[in-house]
């Protein structure tokens, strides 16, 4: 199948995919939208929302309908590191015995990530980041496709160990989920407090969704397409040259080289799922909001003038 078939057939599985979804999953339209950018861009996301907006249920359909295995880990503050990756026991014939826990999987939904403690938090980062993990000196090769799809209550402090900057970058994506409108919720409502039980059907395998990565990273971009995105992001930064005076006033840290990378993949398969063949500046604008977010850190003077990062975002667009 040549590239351009592959991407009309990506297009089409997509617009099934996004219809075996909408069975169970009311609304959230962008946000199943960057969802799926971030797997087929072999991405991880990050999902920022207060508890009840079917966060996991959201992740376990869309699972269900790629055809891939899913696990979900309860993250709290004494979770250790094996209890995630697994651990070695002592088995019947008095040999050393490795049990895997629930990070071997395809999907994992990492729930409340902030309320693990940073060296649970960090065990996570090597298996999001190496697509391995390391126990008693073995290394594990973890089963592909692999992502990580963590969760965040934004008005919950206490308790929490915020992820670092460092972690934060190797999310794709920053999601934010929102309340559902009036009608969405009078939908949700009625599906989920009546017996009615939708089947999602799986649609692709493992397979499949590898090969369409491997697809979205064989399409091309015009050299104005990558120096848009990297100039985009070298305006996050405050201390960079031709600055826009609102970065250099409400912003501490911009955004480092991984943001213009994922900015081009996800570029990429945002144009691959509409339709096109190449991406332009528009489909990086498109996905800028989410890459950049969790990207640039704002200062107090921003924080006490009501900026938040999507309107500093939309000022350098």
């Amino acid at each position: 199948m040549s590239d351009v078939a592959a991407i009309d057939n990506l297009v089409k599985k997509h617009k099934e995919l996004k219809k075996e979804i909408g069975k169970v999953i009311i609304g959230q339209e962008r946000v199943i939208d960057e969802i799926l950018i971030s797997i087929f861009s072999g991405g991880h996301a990050l999902l920022v929302g207060v508890p009840g907006l079917a966060k996991t249920l959201m992740v376990n359909t869309i699972s269900q309908a790629l055809g891939l295995q899913f696990k979900r880990i309860q993250f709290t503050p004494d979770l250790m590191p094996s209890d995630i990756l697994g651990s070695e026991i002592l088995d019947e014939n008095r040999t050393f015995k490795f049990i895997k826990g629930p990070v071997f999987s395809n999907i994992i939904l990492a729930d409340e990530i902030n309320r693990t403690p940073p060296k649970t938090q960090a065990a996570l980062l090597e298996a999001m980041q190496e697509r391995k993990v390391t126990v008693s000196g073995h290394n594990y090769v973890l089963d592909k496709p692999y992502f990580v799809l963590a969760t965040q209550n934004p008005i919950e402090q206490e308790g929490t160990y915020p992820l670092p900057e460092a972690q934060l970058d190797r999310f794709m994506f920053s999601i934010k989920l929102e309340y559902p409108s009036f009608e969405e919720e009078v939908n949700v409502v009625k599906s989920t407090t009546s017996d009615h039980k939708p089947t999602v059907n799986p649609l692709f395998t493992a397979q499949e969704i590898i090969d369409f990565q491997q697809l979205v990273r064989r399409i091309p971009v015009a050299d104005n397409v990558i120096e848009y995105a990297v100039g985009l992001v070298g305006k996050t930064r405050p201390n960079g040259e031709n600055v826009p005076e609102i970065i250099k006033e409400y912003i501490d840290w911009g955004a480092g080289p991984r943001a213009s990378q994922n900015l081009i993949l996800a570029a990429k398969t945002h144009a691959a799922v509409n339709g096109k063949y190449s991406p332009d500046i528009e489909d990086v604008q498109a996905v800028a909001n989410g890459i950049l977010r969790h990207r640039i850190i704002k200062n107090y003077k921003a924080e006490a003038e009501g900026f938040t990062e999507e309107s500093i975002i939309a000022q350098i667009l």
